[in-house]
């Protein structure tokens, strides 16, 4: 992690300092010396005085779904009291293998942040008769990334097929963590019962894909804890906030994927507020926010006492409508500094997808009366099955390999965009981040996907009349603009999208997940349409 020499590192504070350990509040100056707390003593304070503590973590987040590298993701994020992230860089290591998650570790070190990196497990996420990914980490990868210290644990393991089968390969990449003493992060939609216990027992310890209350109670149960998420597509508080009042140790919150418009608005904070106005105990949710994640990942985050180093926040009160004042890493205060250097260079862009016709994205049963067609629903990243004909709430699906030249594009049906007059494409498609596109027309499908062509990555949308493009040569998922830049890039995009139709909160990453195979129940991915309940292809 860098220091930043260019701010002054501050000697001490006074206000309200709020122990987390022992849930009180007392009075009390923080004395630090060399970016460590040297002391904490007795110290009066006025009322209005602010209340420092341990700043916030997000206990799981792809820091590709941000489009922003590690170092500028930090330094939007410290503007709303994050010092931390647990990061899964399984998005860039789809695209770009073992050096994409070099690239993000050498970029993080360009920062004053906490960032606890994990190992991909599943890289990737199926086999290869299912899907198309540019790279493979295969157990011996994995392997050597867990001894790394800048690693600090084997990211989500989204094959749990695998693990309840004993499947080698995964079972050795469990082994290799274990082996280290680093945790292995979950990732089991839907699973219940017997099965999730025998999950759990494998050594697997989080889940962050727990969107029903019964289903996050049984993983609890299983020993597991679990991560409330609320990002930009799929949110979680609402049906998982009981569990705030019912087992506070056993939860953290997370965003997962947070768009660059969400990003720059909020973060971890959000959650704070809201389960604050909900009328959750404080402590209870400032230890869940802050304390937590550090304690589950090991990470090097202080937490406000005497020795540690000196990561806390200052806010305005402790009530749901608190303000972050002041964020400290090191004892230095976090602005807006510049977020680091980066270098790109040609093969970053993995995008070798050649030209195409509207001819090559016509429907083969175009015919049929009864169609099988993914139904996506705002807010979530499963999709449902409907079989009927095409109707005004049809949409053309278009999934297409970027990775071999010459491939051909994969066709379906989707309802719940509602689309009415225009198209999106992009090469953020989760997790092998292939070329997927949705739209009204054919002709207008296959100008935002030959758009993205000749950008060699990124995000193309129109509505008929306007249209927009934007960027991302790093992966053809990342960017290195800032997060402000994006934000406003994104922002038309957004509103481009809506003036076609779609109302959905997160267009963008909603889409992203229509080819991923893990989360049920129809996705689409490069080889097919694809039913993740029986992982079998739909005829």
């Amino acid at each position: 992690m860098k220091s930043n020499s260019s701010v002054p590192s501050i000697t001490s504070c006074a206000g309200h300092v709020v122990n987390l350990l022992s849930g009180t509040v007392t009075d009390a100056e923080i004395v630090v010396k060399d970016g460590i707390i040297a002391d904490i003593s007795p110290h009066k304070v006025p009322d209005d005085a602010p209340y420092y503590l341990p700043g916030f973590i997000d206990s799981h987040v792809h820091v590709e779904s941000s489009m922003m590298l590690p170092a500028e993701f930090a330094r939007i994020a410290r503007r709303h009291g994050t010092v931390g992230a647990v990061c899964d860089p399984h998005e860039i290591a789809n695209v770009l293998g073992a050096s994409g998650v070099i690239l993000m570790l050498d970029n993080a070190r360009e920062t004053d942040f906490h960032f606890g990196f994990g190992a991909p497990s599943c890289v990737p996420s199926c086999s290869a008769d299912v899907e198309t990914s540019a790279e493979v980490l295969d157990s011996k990868a994995v392997a050597s990334l867990l001894e790394r210290e800048d690693i600090a644990m084997l990211s989500e393991m989204m094959n749990y097929p695998g693990v309840l089968g004993g499947d080698a390969s995964v079972m050795a990449k469990i082994e290799a963590a274990r082996r280290v003493g680093k945790p292995v992060d979950g990732h089991a939609p839907g699973l219940v019962g017997e099965g999730r216990r025998r999950y759990a027992s494998a050594g697997i310890s989080t889940d962050h894909e727990c969107t029903r209350y019964e289903e996050a109670r049984d993983a609890v149960a299983s020993g597991m804890k679990v991560l409330i998420r609320e990002g930009s597509a799929a949110k979680n508080y609402e049906a998982l906030s009981p569990l705030i009042a019912e087992c506070p140790d056993m939860l953290m919150f997370c965003t997962d994927d947070s768009h660059p418009t969400d990003l720059v608005k909020g973060h971890i904070d959000k959650i704070v507020r809201r389960a604050l106005g909900d009328g959750y105990p404080v402590m209870d949710v400032l230890r869940i926010a802050c304390l937590n994640p550090v304690r589950h990942y090991a990470l090097k985050s202080g937490l406000l006492r005497k020795g540690d180093s000196a990561d806390f926040i200052a806010i305005s009160d402790l009530t749901p409508d608190f303000k972050v004042i002041a964020t400290y890493i090191h004892g230095v205060c976090s602005g807006d500094e510049k977020s680091g250097t980066f270098k790109l260079l040609p093969w970053h862009s993995r995008c070798e997808a050649s030209a195409i016709t509207a001819g090559d994205i016509a429907y083969p049963n175009d015919g049929k009366s009864v169609i099988p067609q993914i139904v996506a629903t705002d807010g979530s990243l499963l999709t449902d099955w409907y079989s009927g004909p095409k109707d005004s709430h049809s949409q053309k699906l278009v999934t297409y390999n970027r990775y071999v030249p010459g491939a051909r594009p994969q066709v379906a049906y989707i309802r719940g965009f509602e689309i009415s007059h225009g198209a999106v494409a992009q090469t953020i498609a989760h997790d092998c981040h292939n070329i997927i596109a949705v739209g009204s027309d054919d002709d207008m499908i296959v100008d935002m996907i030959n758009r993205v062509i000749s950008m060699r990555g990124g995000i193309a949308a129109t509505d008929g009349n306007e249209t927009a493009t934007l960027p991302l040569p790093i992966g053809g998922i990342m960017s290195d603009l800032s997060g402000d830049e994006l934000s406003d890039i994104n922002l038309k995009l957004e509103r481009i999208v809506r003036q076609s139709g779609c109302m959905f909160n997160a267009p963008f990453i909603t889409l992203a997940f229509m080819a991923l195979p893990v989360i049920p129940k129809l996705k689409l991915t490069d080889k097919g349409l694809f039913d993740s309940n029986t992982f079998q292809f739909v005829k």
